[in-house]
């Protein structure tokens, strides 16, 4: 079951920013989408996951046989995709724990999860993320260091499993120790099947996951697809100095 994108063009406020972007990520398979600013890469995230204000002109969205194109964006998490934010909001008065189990809840379309397991994996998951179990009374992003939200983004990820990700910056504001902890969560994540999107201006975080293809966007449009070496080249050469 695929994620594809088929000729996608996105405008917002009436000025379209993706000009006819196609791609298809397979289960188990990491993506990453780079690019310099005023590309378009988060107009695309936010578009497969179905943000309102950006409107689709043209093309398709698919996951396996479904078309979520015109679905709502609760009804596409619904279907498996999950969207990790490059500035995530702050909720205050809404408990980070009671937040996963609501959304898990929402997820299982109204079958009640065993709220003990999940609970034991949610205290789990902190740990394993270095958050430590008090962090699930926090308010969501209320106060919380750049570190802390990605790591909430993950906490997120993982308490939800998604049957794909995309991840719109995940990296950025990490040290070297939080970069580790967020790749090897995700690895962990592609190796039970799910299919990753990483939006990355840099490479440091291939140090820890290899994508199996990179896509570098231009204009709103994908100007070179391929392998590992092209991220390395972006990193020696620039966007400017990229060549078909």
């Amino acid at each position: 079951m695929d994620l594809k994108i088929s000729n996608l063009e996105v405008s917002i406020e009436g000025k379209k920013i993706i000009h006819g972007i196609s791609l298809s990520v397979a289960p188990g398979e990491v993506h990453a989408i780079m690019g310099p600013n005023g590309s378009g890469k988060s107009t695309f995230a936010f578009a497969v996951a179905g943000h309102p204000q950006y409107k689709v002109n043209r093309g398709k969205i698919t996951l396996g046989k479904k078309t979520l194109t015109s679905l709502a964006p609760h009804e596409r998490a619904r279907k498996g995709i999950f969207l990790g934010f490059q500035n995530p909001v702050a909720i205050p008065g809404v408990a980070v724990g009671n937040f996963l189990r609501t959304a898990k809840y929402s997820s299982l379309s109204g079958r009640k999860p065993d709220v003990m397991k999940l609970q034991k994996e949610l205290i789990k998951t902190s740990q394993r993320l270095n958050l430590g179990v008090e962090f699930l009374d926090r308010f969501l992003n209320d106060g919380f260091s750049g570190g802390e939200r990605k790591k909430a983004e993950m906490l997120q990820l993982i308490t939800l499993a998604p049957k794909f990700a995309i991840l719109d910056e995940i990296d950025t504001g990490l040290d070297v120790d939080a970069l580790k902890i967020i790749a090897n969560g995700l690895k962990n994540e592609v190796k039970r099947g799910m299919g990753l999107v990483l939006i990355t201006h840099y490479c440091r975080i291939f140090n820890y996951i290899k994508p199996d293809c990179v896509h570098i966007l231009k204009g709103g449009r994908i100007f070179k697809s391929g392998g590992f070496s092209i991220a390395q080249e972006v990193e020696k050469r620039g966007y400017e100095k990229l060549t078909l």
